[in-house]
């Protein structure tokens, strides 16, 4: 089970050096639900990373606007990690608060923007377009 988005963060604060770092986000990613092997299809994959990622949004729609619950794989380490915390960030939050998240703006503060590989960069950016998107659309069909 995932912490909270205010706890990963002030544990990422508290931790000095980058291998720490990299070591708590692999962390995370060992922490997520399993995402079901039948969900590791190409329609879940998400375009523009360089690794493998997997993303599932499922809506709950018990109380209103939809609340949103991911789950997501990814099959490199580090990568799994960067995917738990945009899990965090945005599992049941609405639709309308997942479009206002500022997830990029999370990752330049964390420090993550300047000590990602570009490719792994671009990736989060295709994450969280796909997470974006997939709440647009939650937000349209409700």
């Amino acid at each position: 089970m995932l912490p909270p988005i205010d706890e990963i963060v002030s544990n990422f604060e508290l931790l000095d050096d980058w291998d720490e770092r990299y070591r708590y986000l692999i962390e995370l990613g060992r922490m997520m639900e399993p995402l079901p092997e039948e969900d590791h299809v190409d329609a879940n994959k998400v375009r523009g990373c360089a690794s493998q990622v997997w993303l599932v949004m499922n809506r709950d729609r018990s109380r209103g606007e939809p609340r949103l619950h991911l789950i997501g794989d990814s099959d490199a380490h580090i990568v799994r990690g960067l995917v738990a915390l945009l899990i965090s960030l945005y599992n049941g939050k609405t639709a309308s608060e997942a479009l206002s998240t500022d997830a990029l703006g999370l990752f330049k503060n964390l420090g993550l923007a300047e000590h990602l590989t570009p490719q792994r960069s671009n990736g989060v950016r295709s994450m969280v377009e796909r997470i974006r998107h997939d709440a647009q659309e939650a937000l349209a069909a409700s």
